[in-house]
């Protein structure tokens, strides 16, 4: 007579837990130590900077409930708004600018040429290179008498070059060529991995049908770059409105408040007035700001990928 074979203790380990339950309690270890630390890090400081914009604190004394008096008093500072049209100019310049340089580093490094390894290496590294390191540079290149840009203008003729840092009217393009200038090599690499990923048989056809390599680019190349193009602009977005390090490296909000960004806005408002009500108060505009702007930019993508 055969053996029946009990197929329920097959999948059941020594303890007794089913196959599927222990590879359920698998998994959860995996993703269990980022979560906590999502949790303690994220979540909670962001659950609680949502209840201390209902507060009155600074830090030392006992809360008070405020209702929504932090965020009229925010909103209500001529500081704060030129700030945040401060960002949105910076922002989009960044945006803007890092994206036509970074598409254009990459059509250029995906040719082939001699040591393009070399170039494509140096062209990433500021990405990774000390952010205090890069400000001490740039501010020595931007030096209004002696800095070698402004050296170079008078040069070609002008004669009185732009005070840079030093000036209240340049200080921010100034901040904003840094800040491209850091982050398009990254972006290069994003690009250049979309283009090598477009088939090569494509290109040959294009060709054989007598389009030329502007054609090939504009009508071929650019619609299958369209989800990279969607990746840079969300990324690039998002970390403008929360940049804050390059700006304090280099001038840290100033001369004045010519390059104060919300998010040097927060920092301000933190830890030299010591109102974490209102700096969790404009916190949470800033959160409402780049959702808003990260819907619609999800909605344009979706809507332009349909068509």
């Amino acid at each position: 007579m055969a053996k029946s074979v009990n197929y329920s203790s097959a999948v059941t380990g020594k303890k007794g837990l089913s196959l599927g339950l222990r590879n359920t309690l698998l998994g959860l270890s995996f993703i269990m130590p980022n979560f906590v630390g999502f949790l303690i890090f994220v979540l909670i400081p962001v659950g609680f900077s949502l209840f201390l914009s209902f507060m009155r604190w600074d830090g030392f004394t006992a809360m008070t409930f405020n209702g929504l008096k932090n965020f009229a008093r925010v909103l209500g500072e001529s500081v704060f708004r030129q700030s945040l049209s401060r960002t949105f100019v910076y922002a989009f310049a960044c945006v803007i600018f890092t994206t036509f340089a970074s598409l254009g580093l990459a059509v250029l490094m995906n040719r082939e040429f001699k040591a393009r390894d070399f170039f494509r290496s140096v062209i990433f590294f500021p990405h990774v290179a000390s952010i205090v390191s890069v400000a001490v540079v740039w501010r020595l290149l931007f030096m209004r008498d002696v800095g070698p840009i402004n050296t170079f203008l008078r040069f070609i003729g002008i004669a009185n070059p732009p005070g840079w840092f030093a000036s209240t009217q340049w200080a921010l393009p100034g901040v904003i060529i840094v800040a491209i200038w850091k982050s398009m090599g990254y972006y290069m690499i994003v690009y250049l991995a979309a283009l090598q990923n477009i088939p090569r048989e494509l290109k040959e056809a294009a060709g054989i049908d007598g389009a030329s390599h502007i054609q090939y680019f504009w009508r071929i190349a650019m619609p299958l770059l369209s989800p990279a193009t969607f990746f840079v602009v969300l990324m690039l977005t998002i970390g403008s409105f929360k940049s804050f390090d390059i700006i304090f490296a280099l001038t840290e909000g100033g001369p004045g408040t010519a390059t104060t960004l919300i998010s040097n806005y927060i920092y301000n408002k933190a830890f030299i007035a010591f109102d974490y009500g209102q700096t969790s108060a404009a916190a949470c505009i800033l959160f409402v700001v780049v959702g808003i702007l990260t819907f619609i930019q999800f909605r344009l993508e979706k809507k332009l990928s349909f068509e």
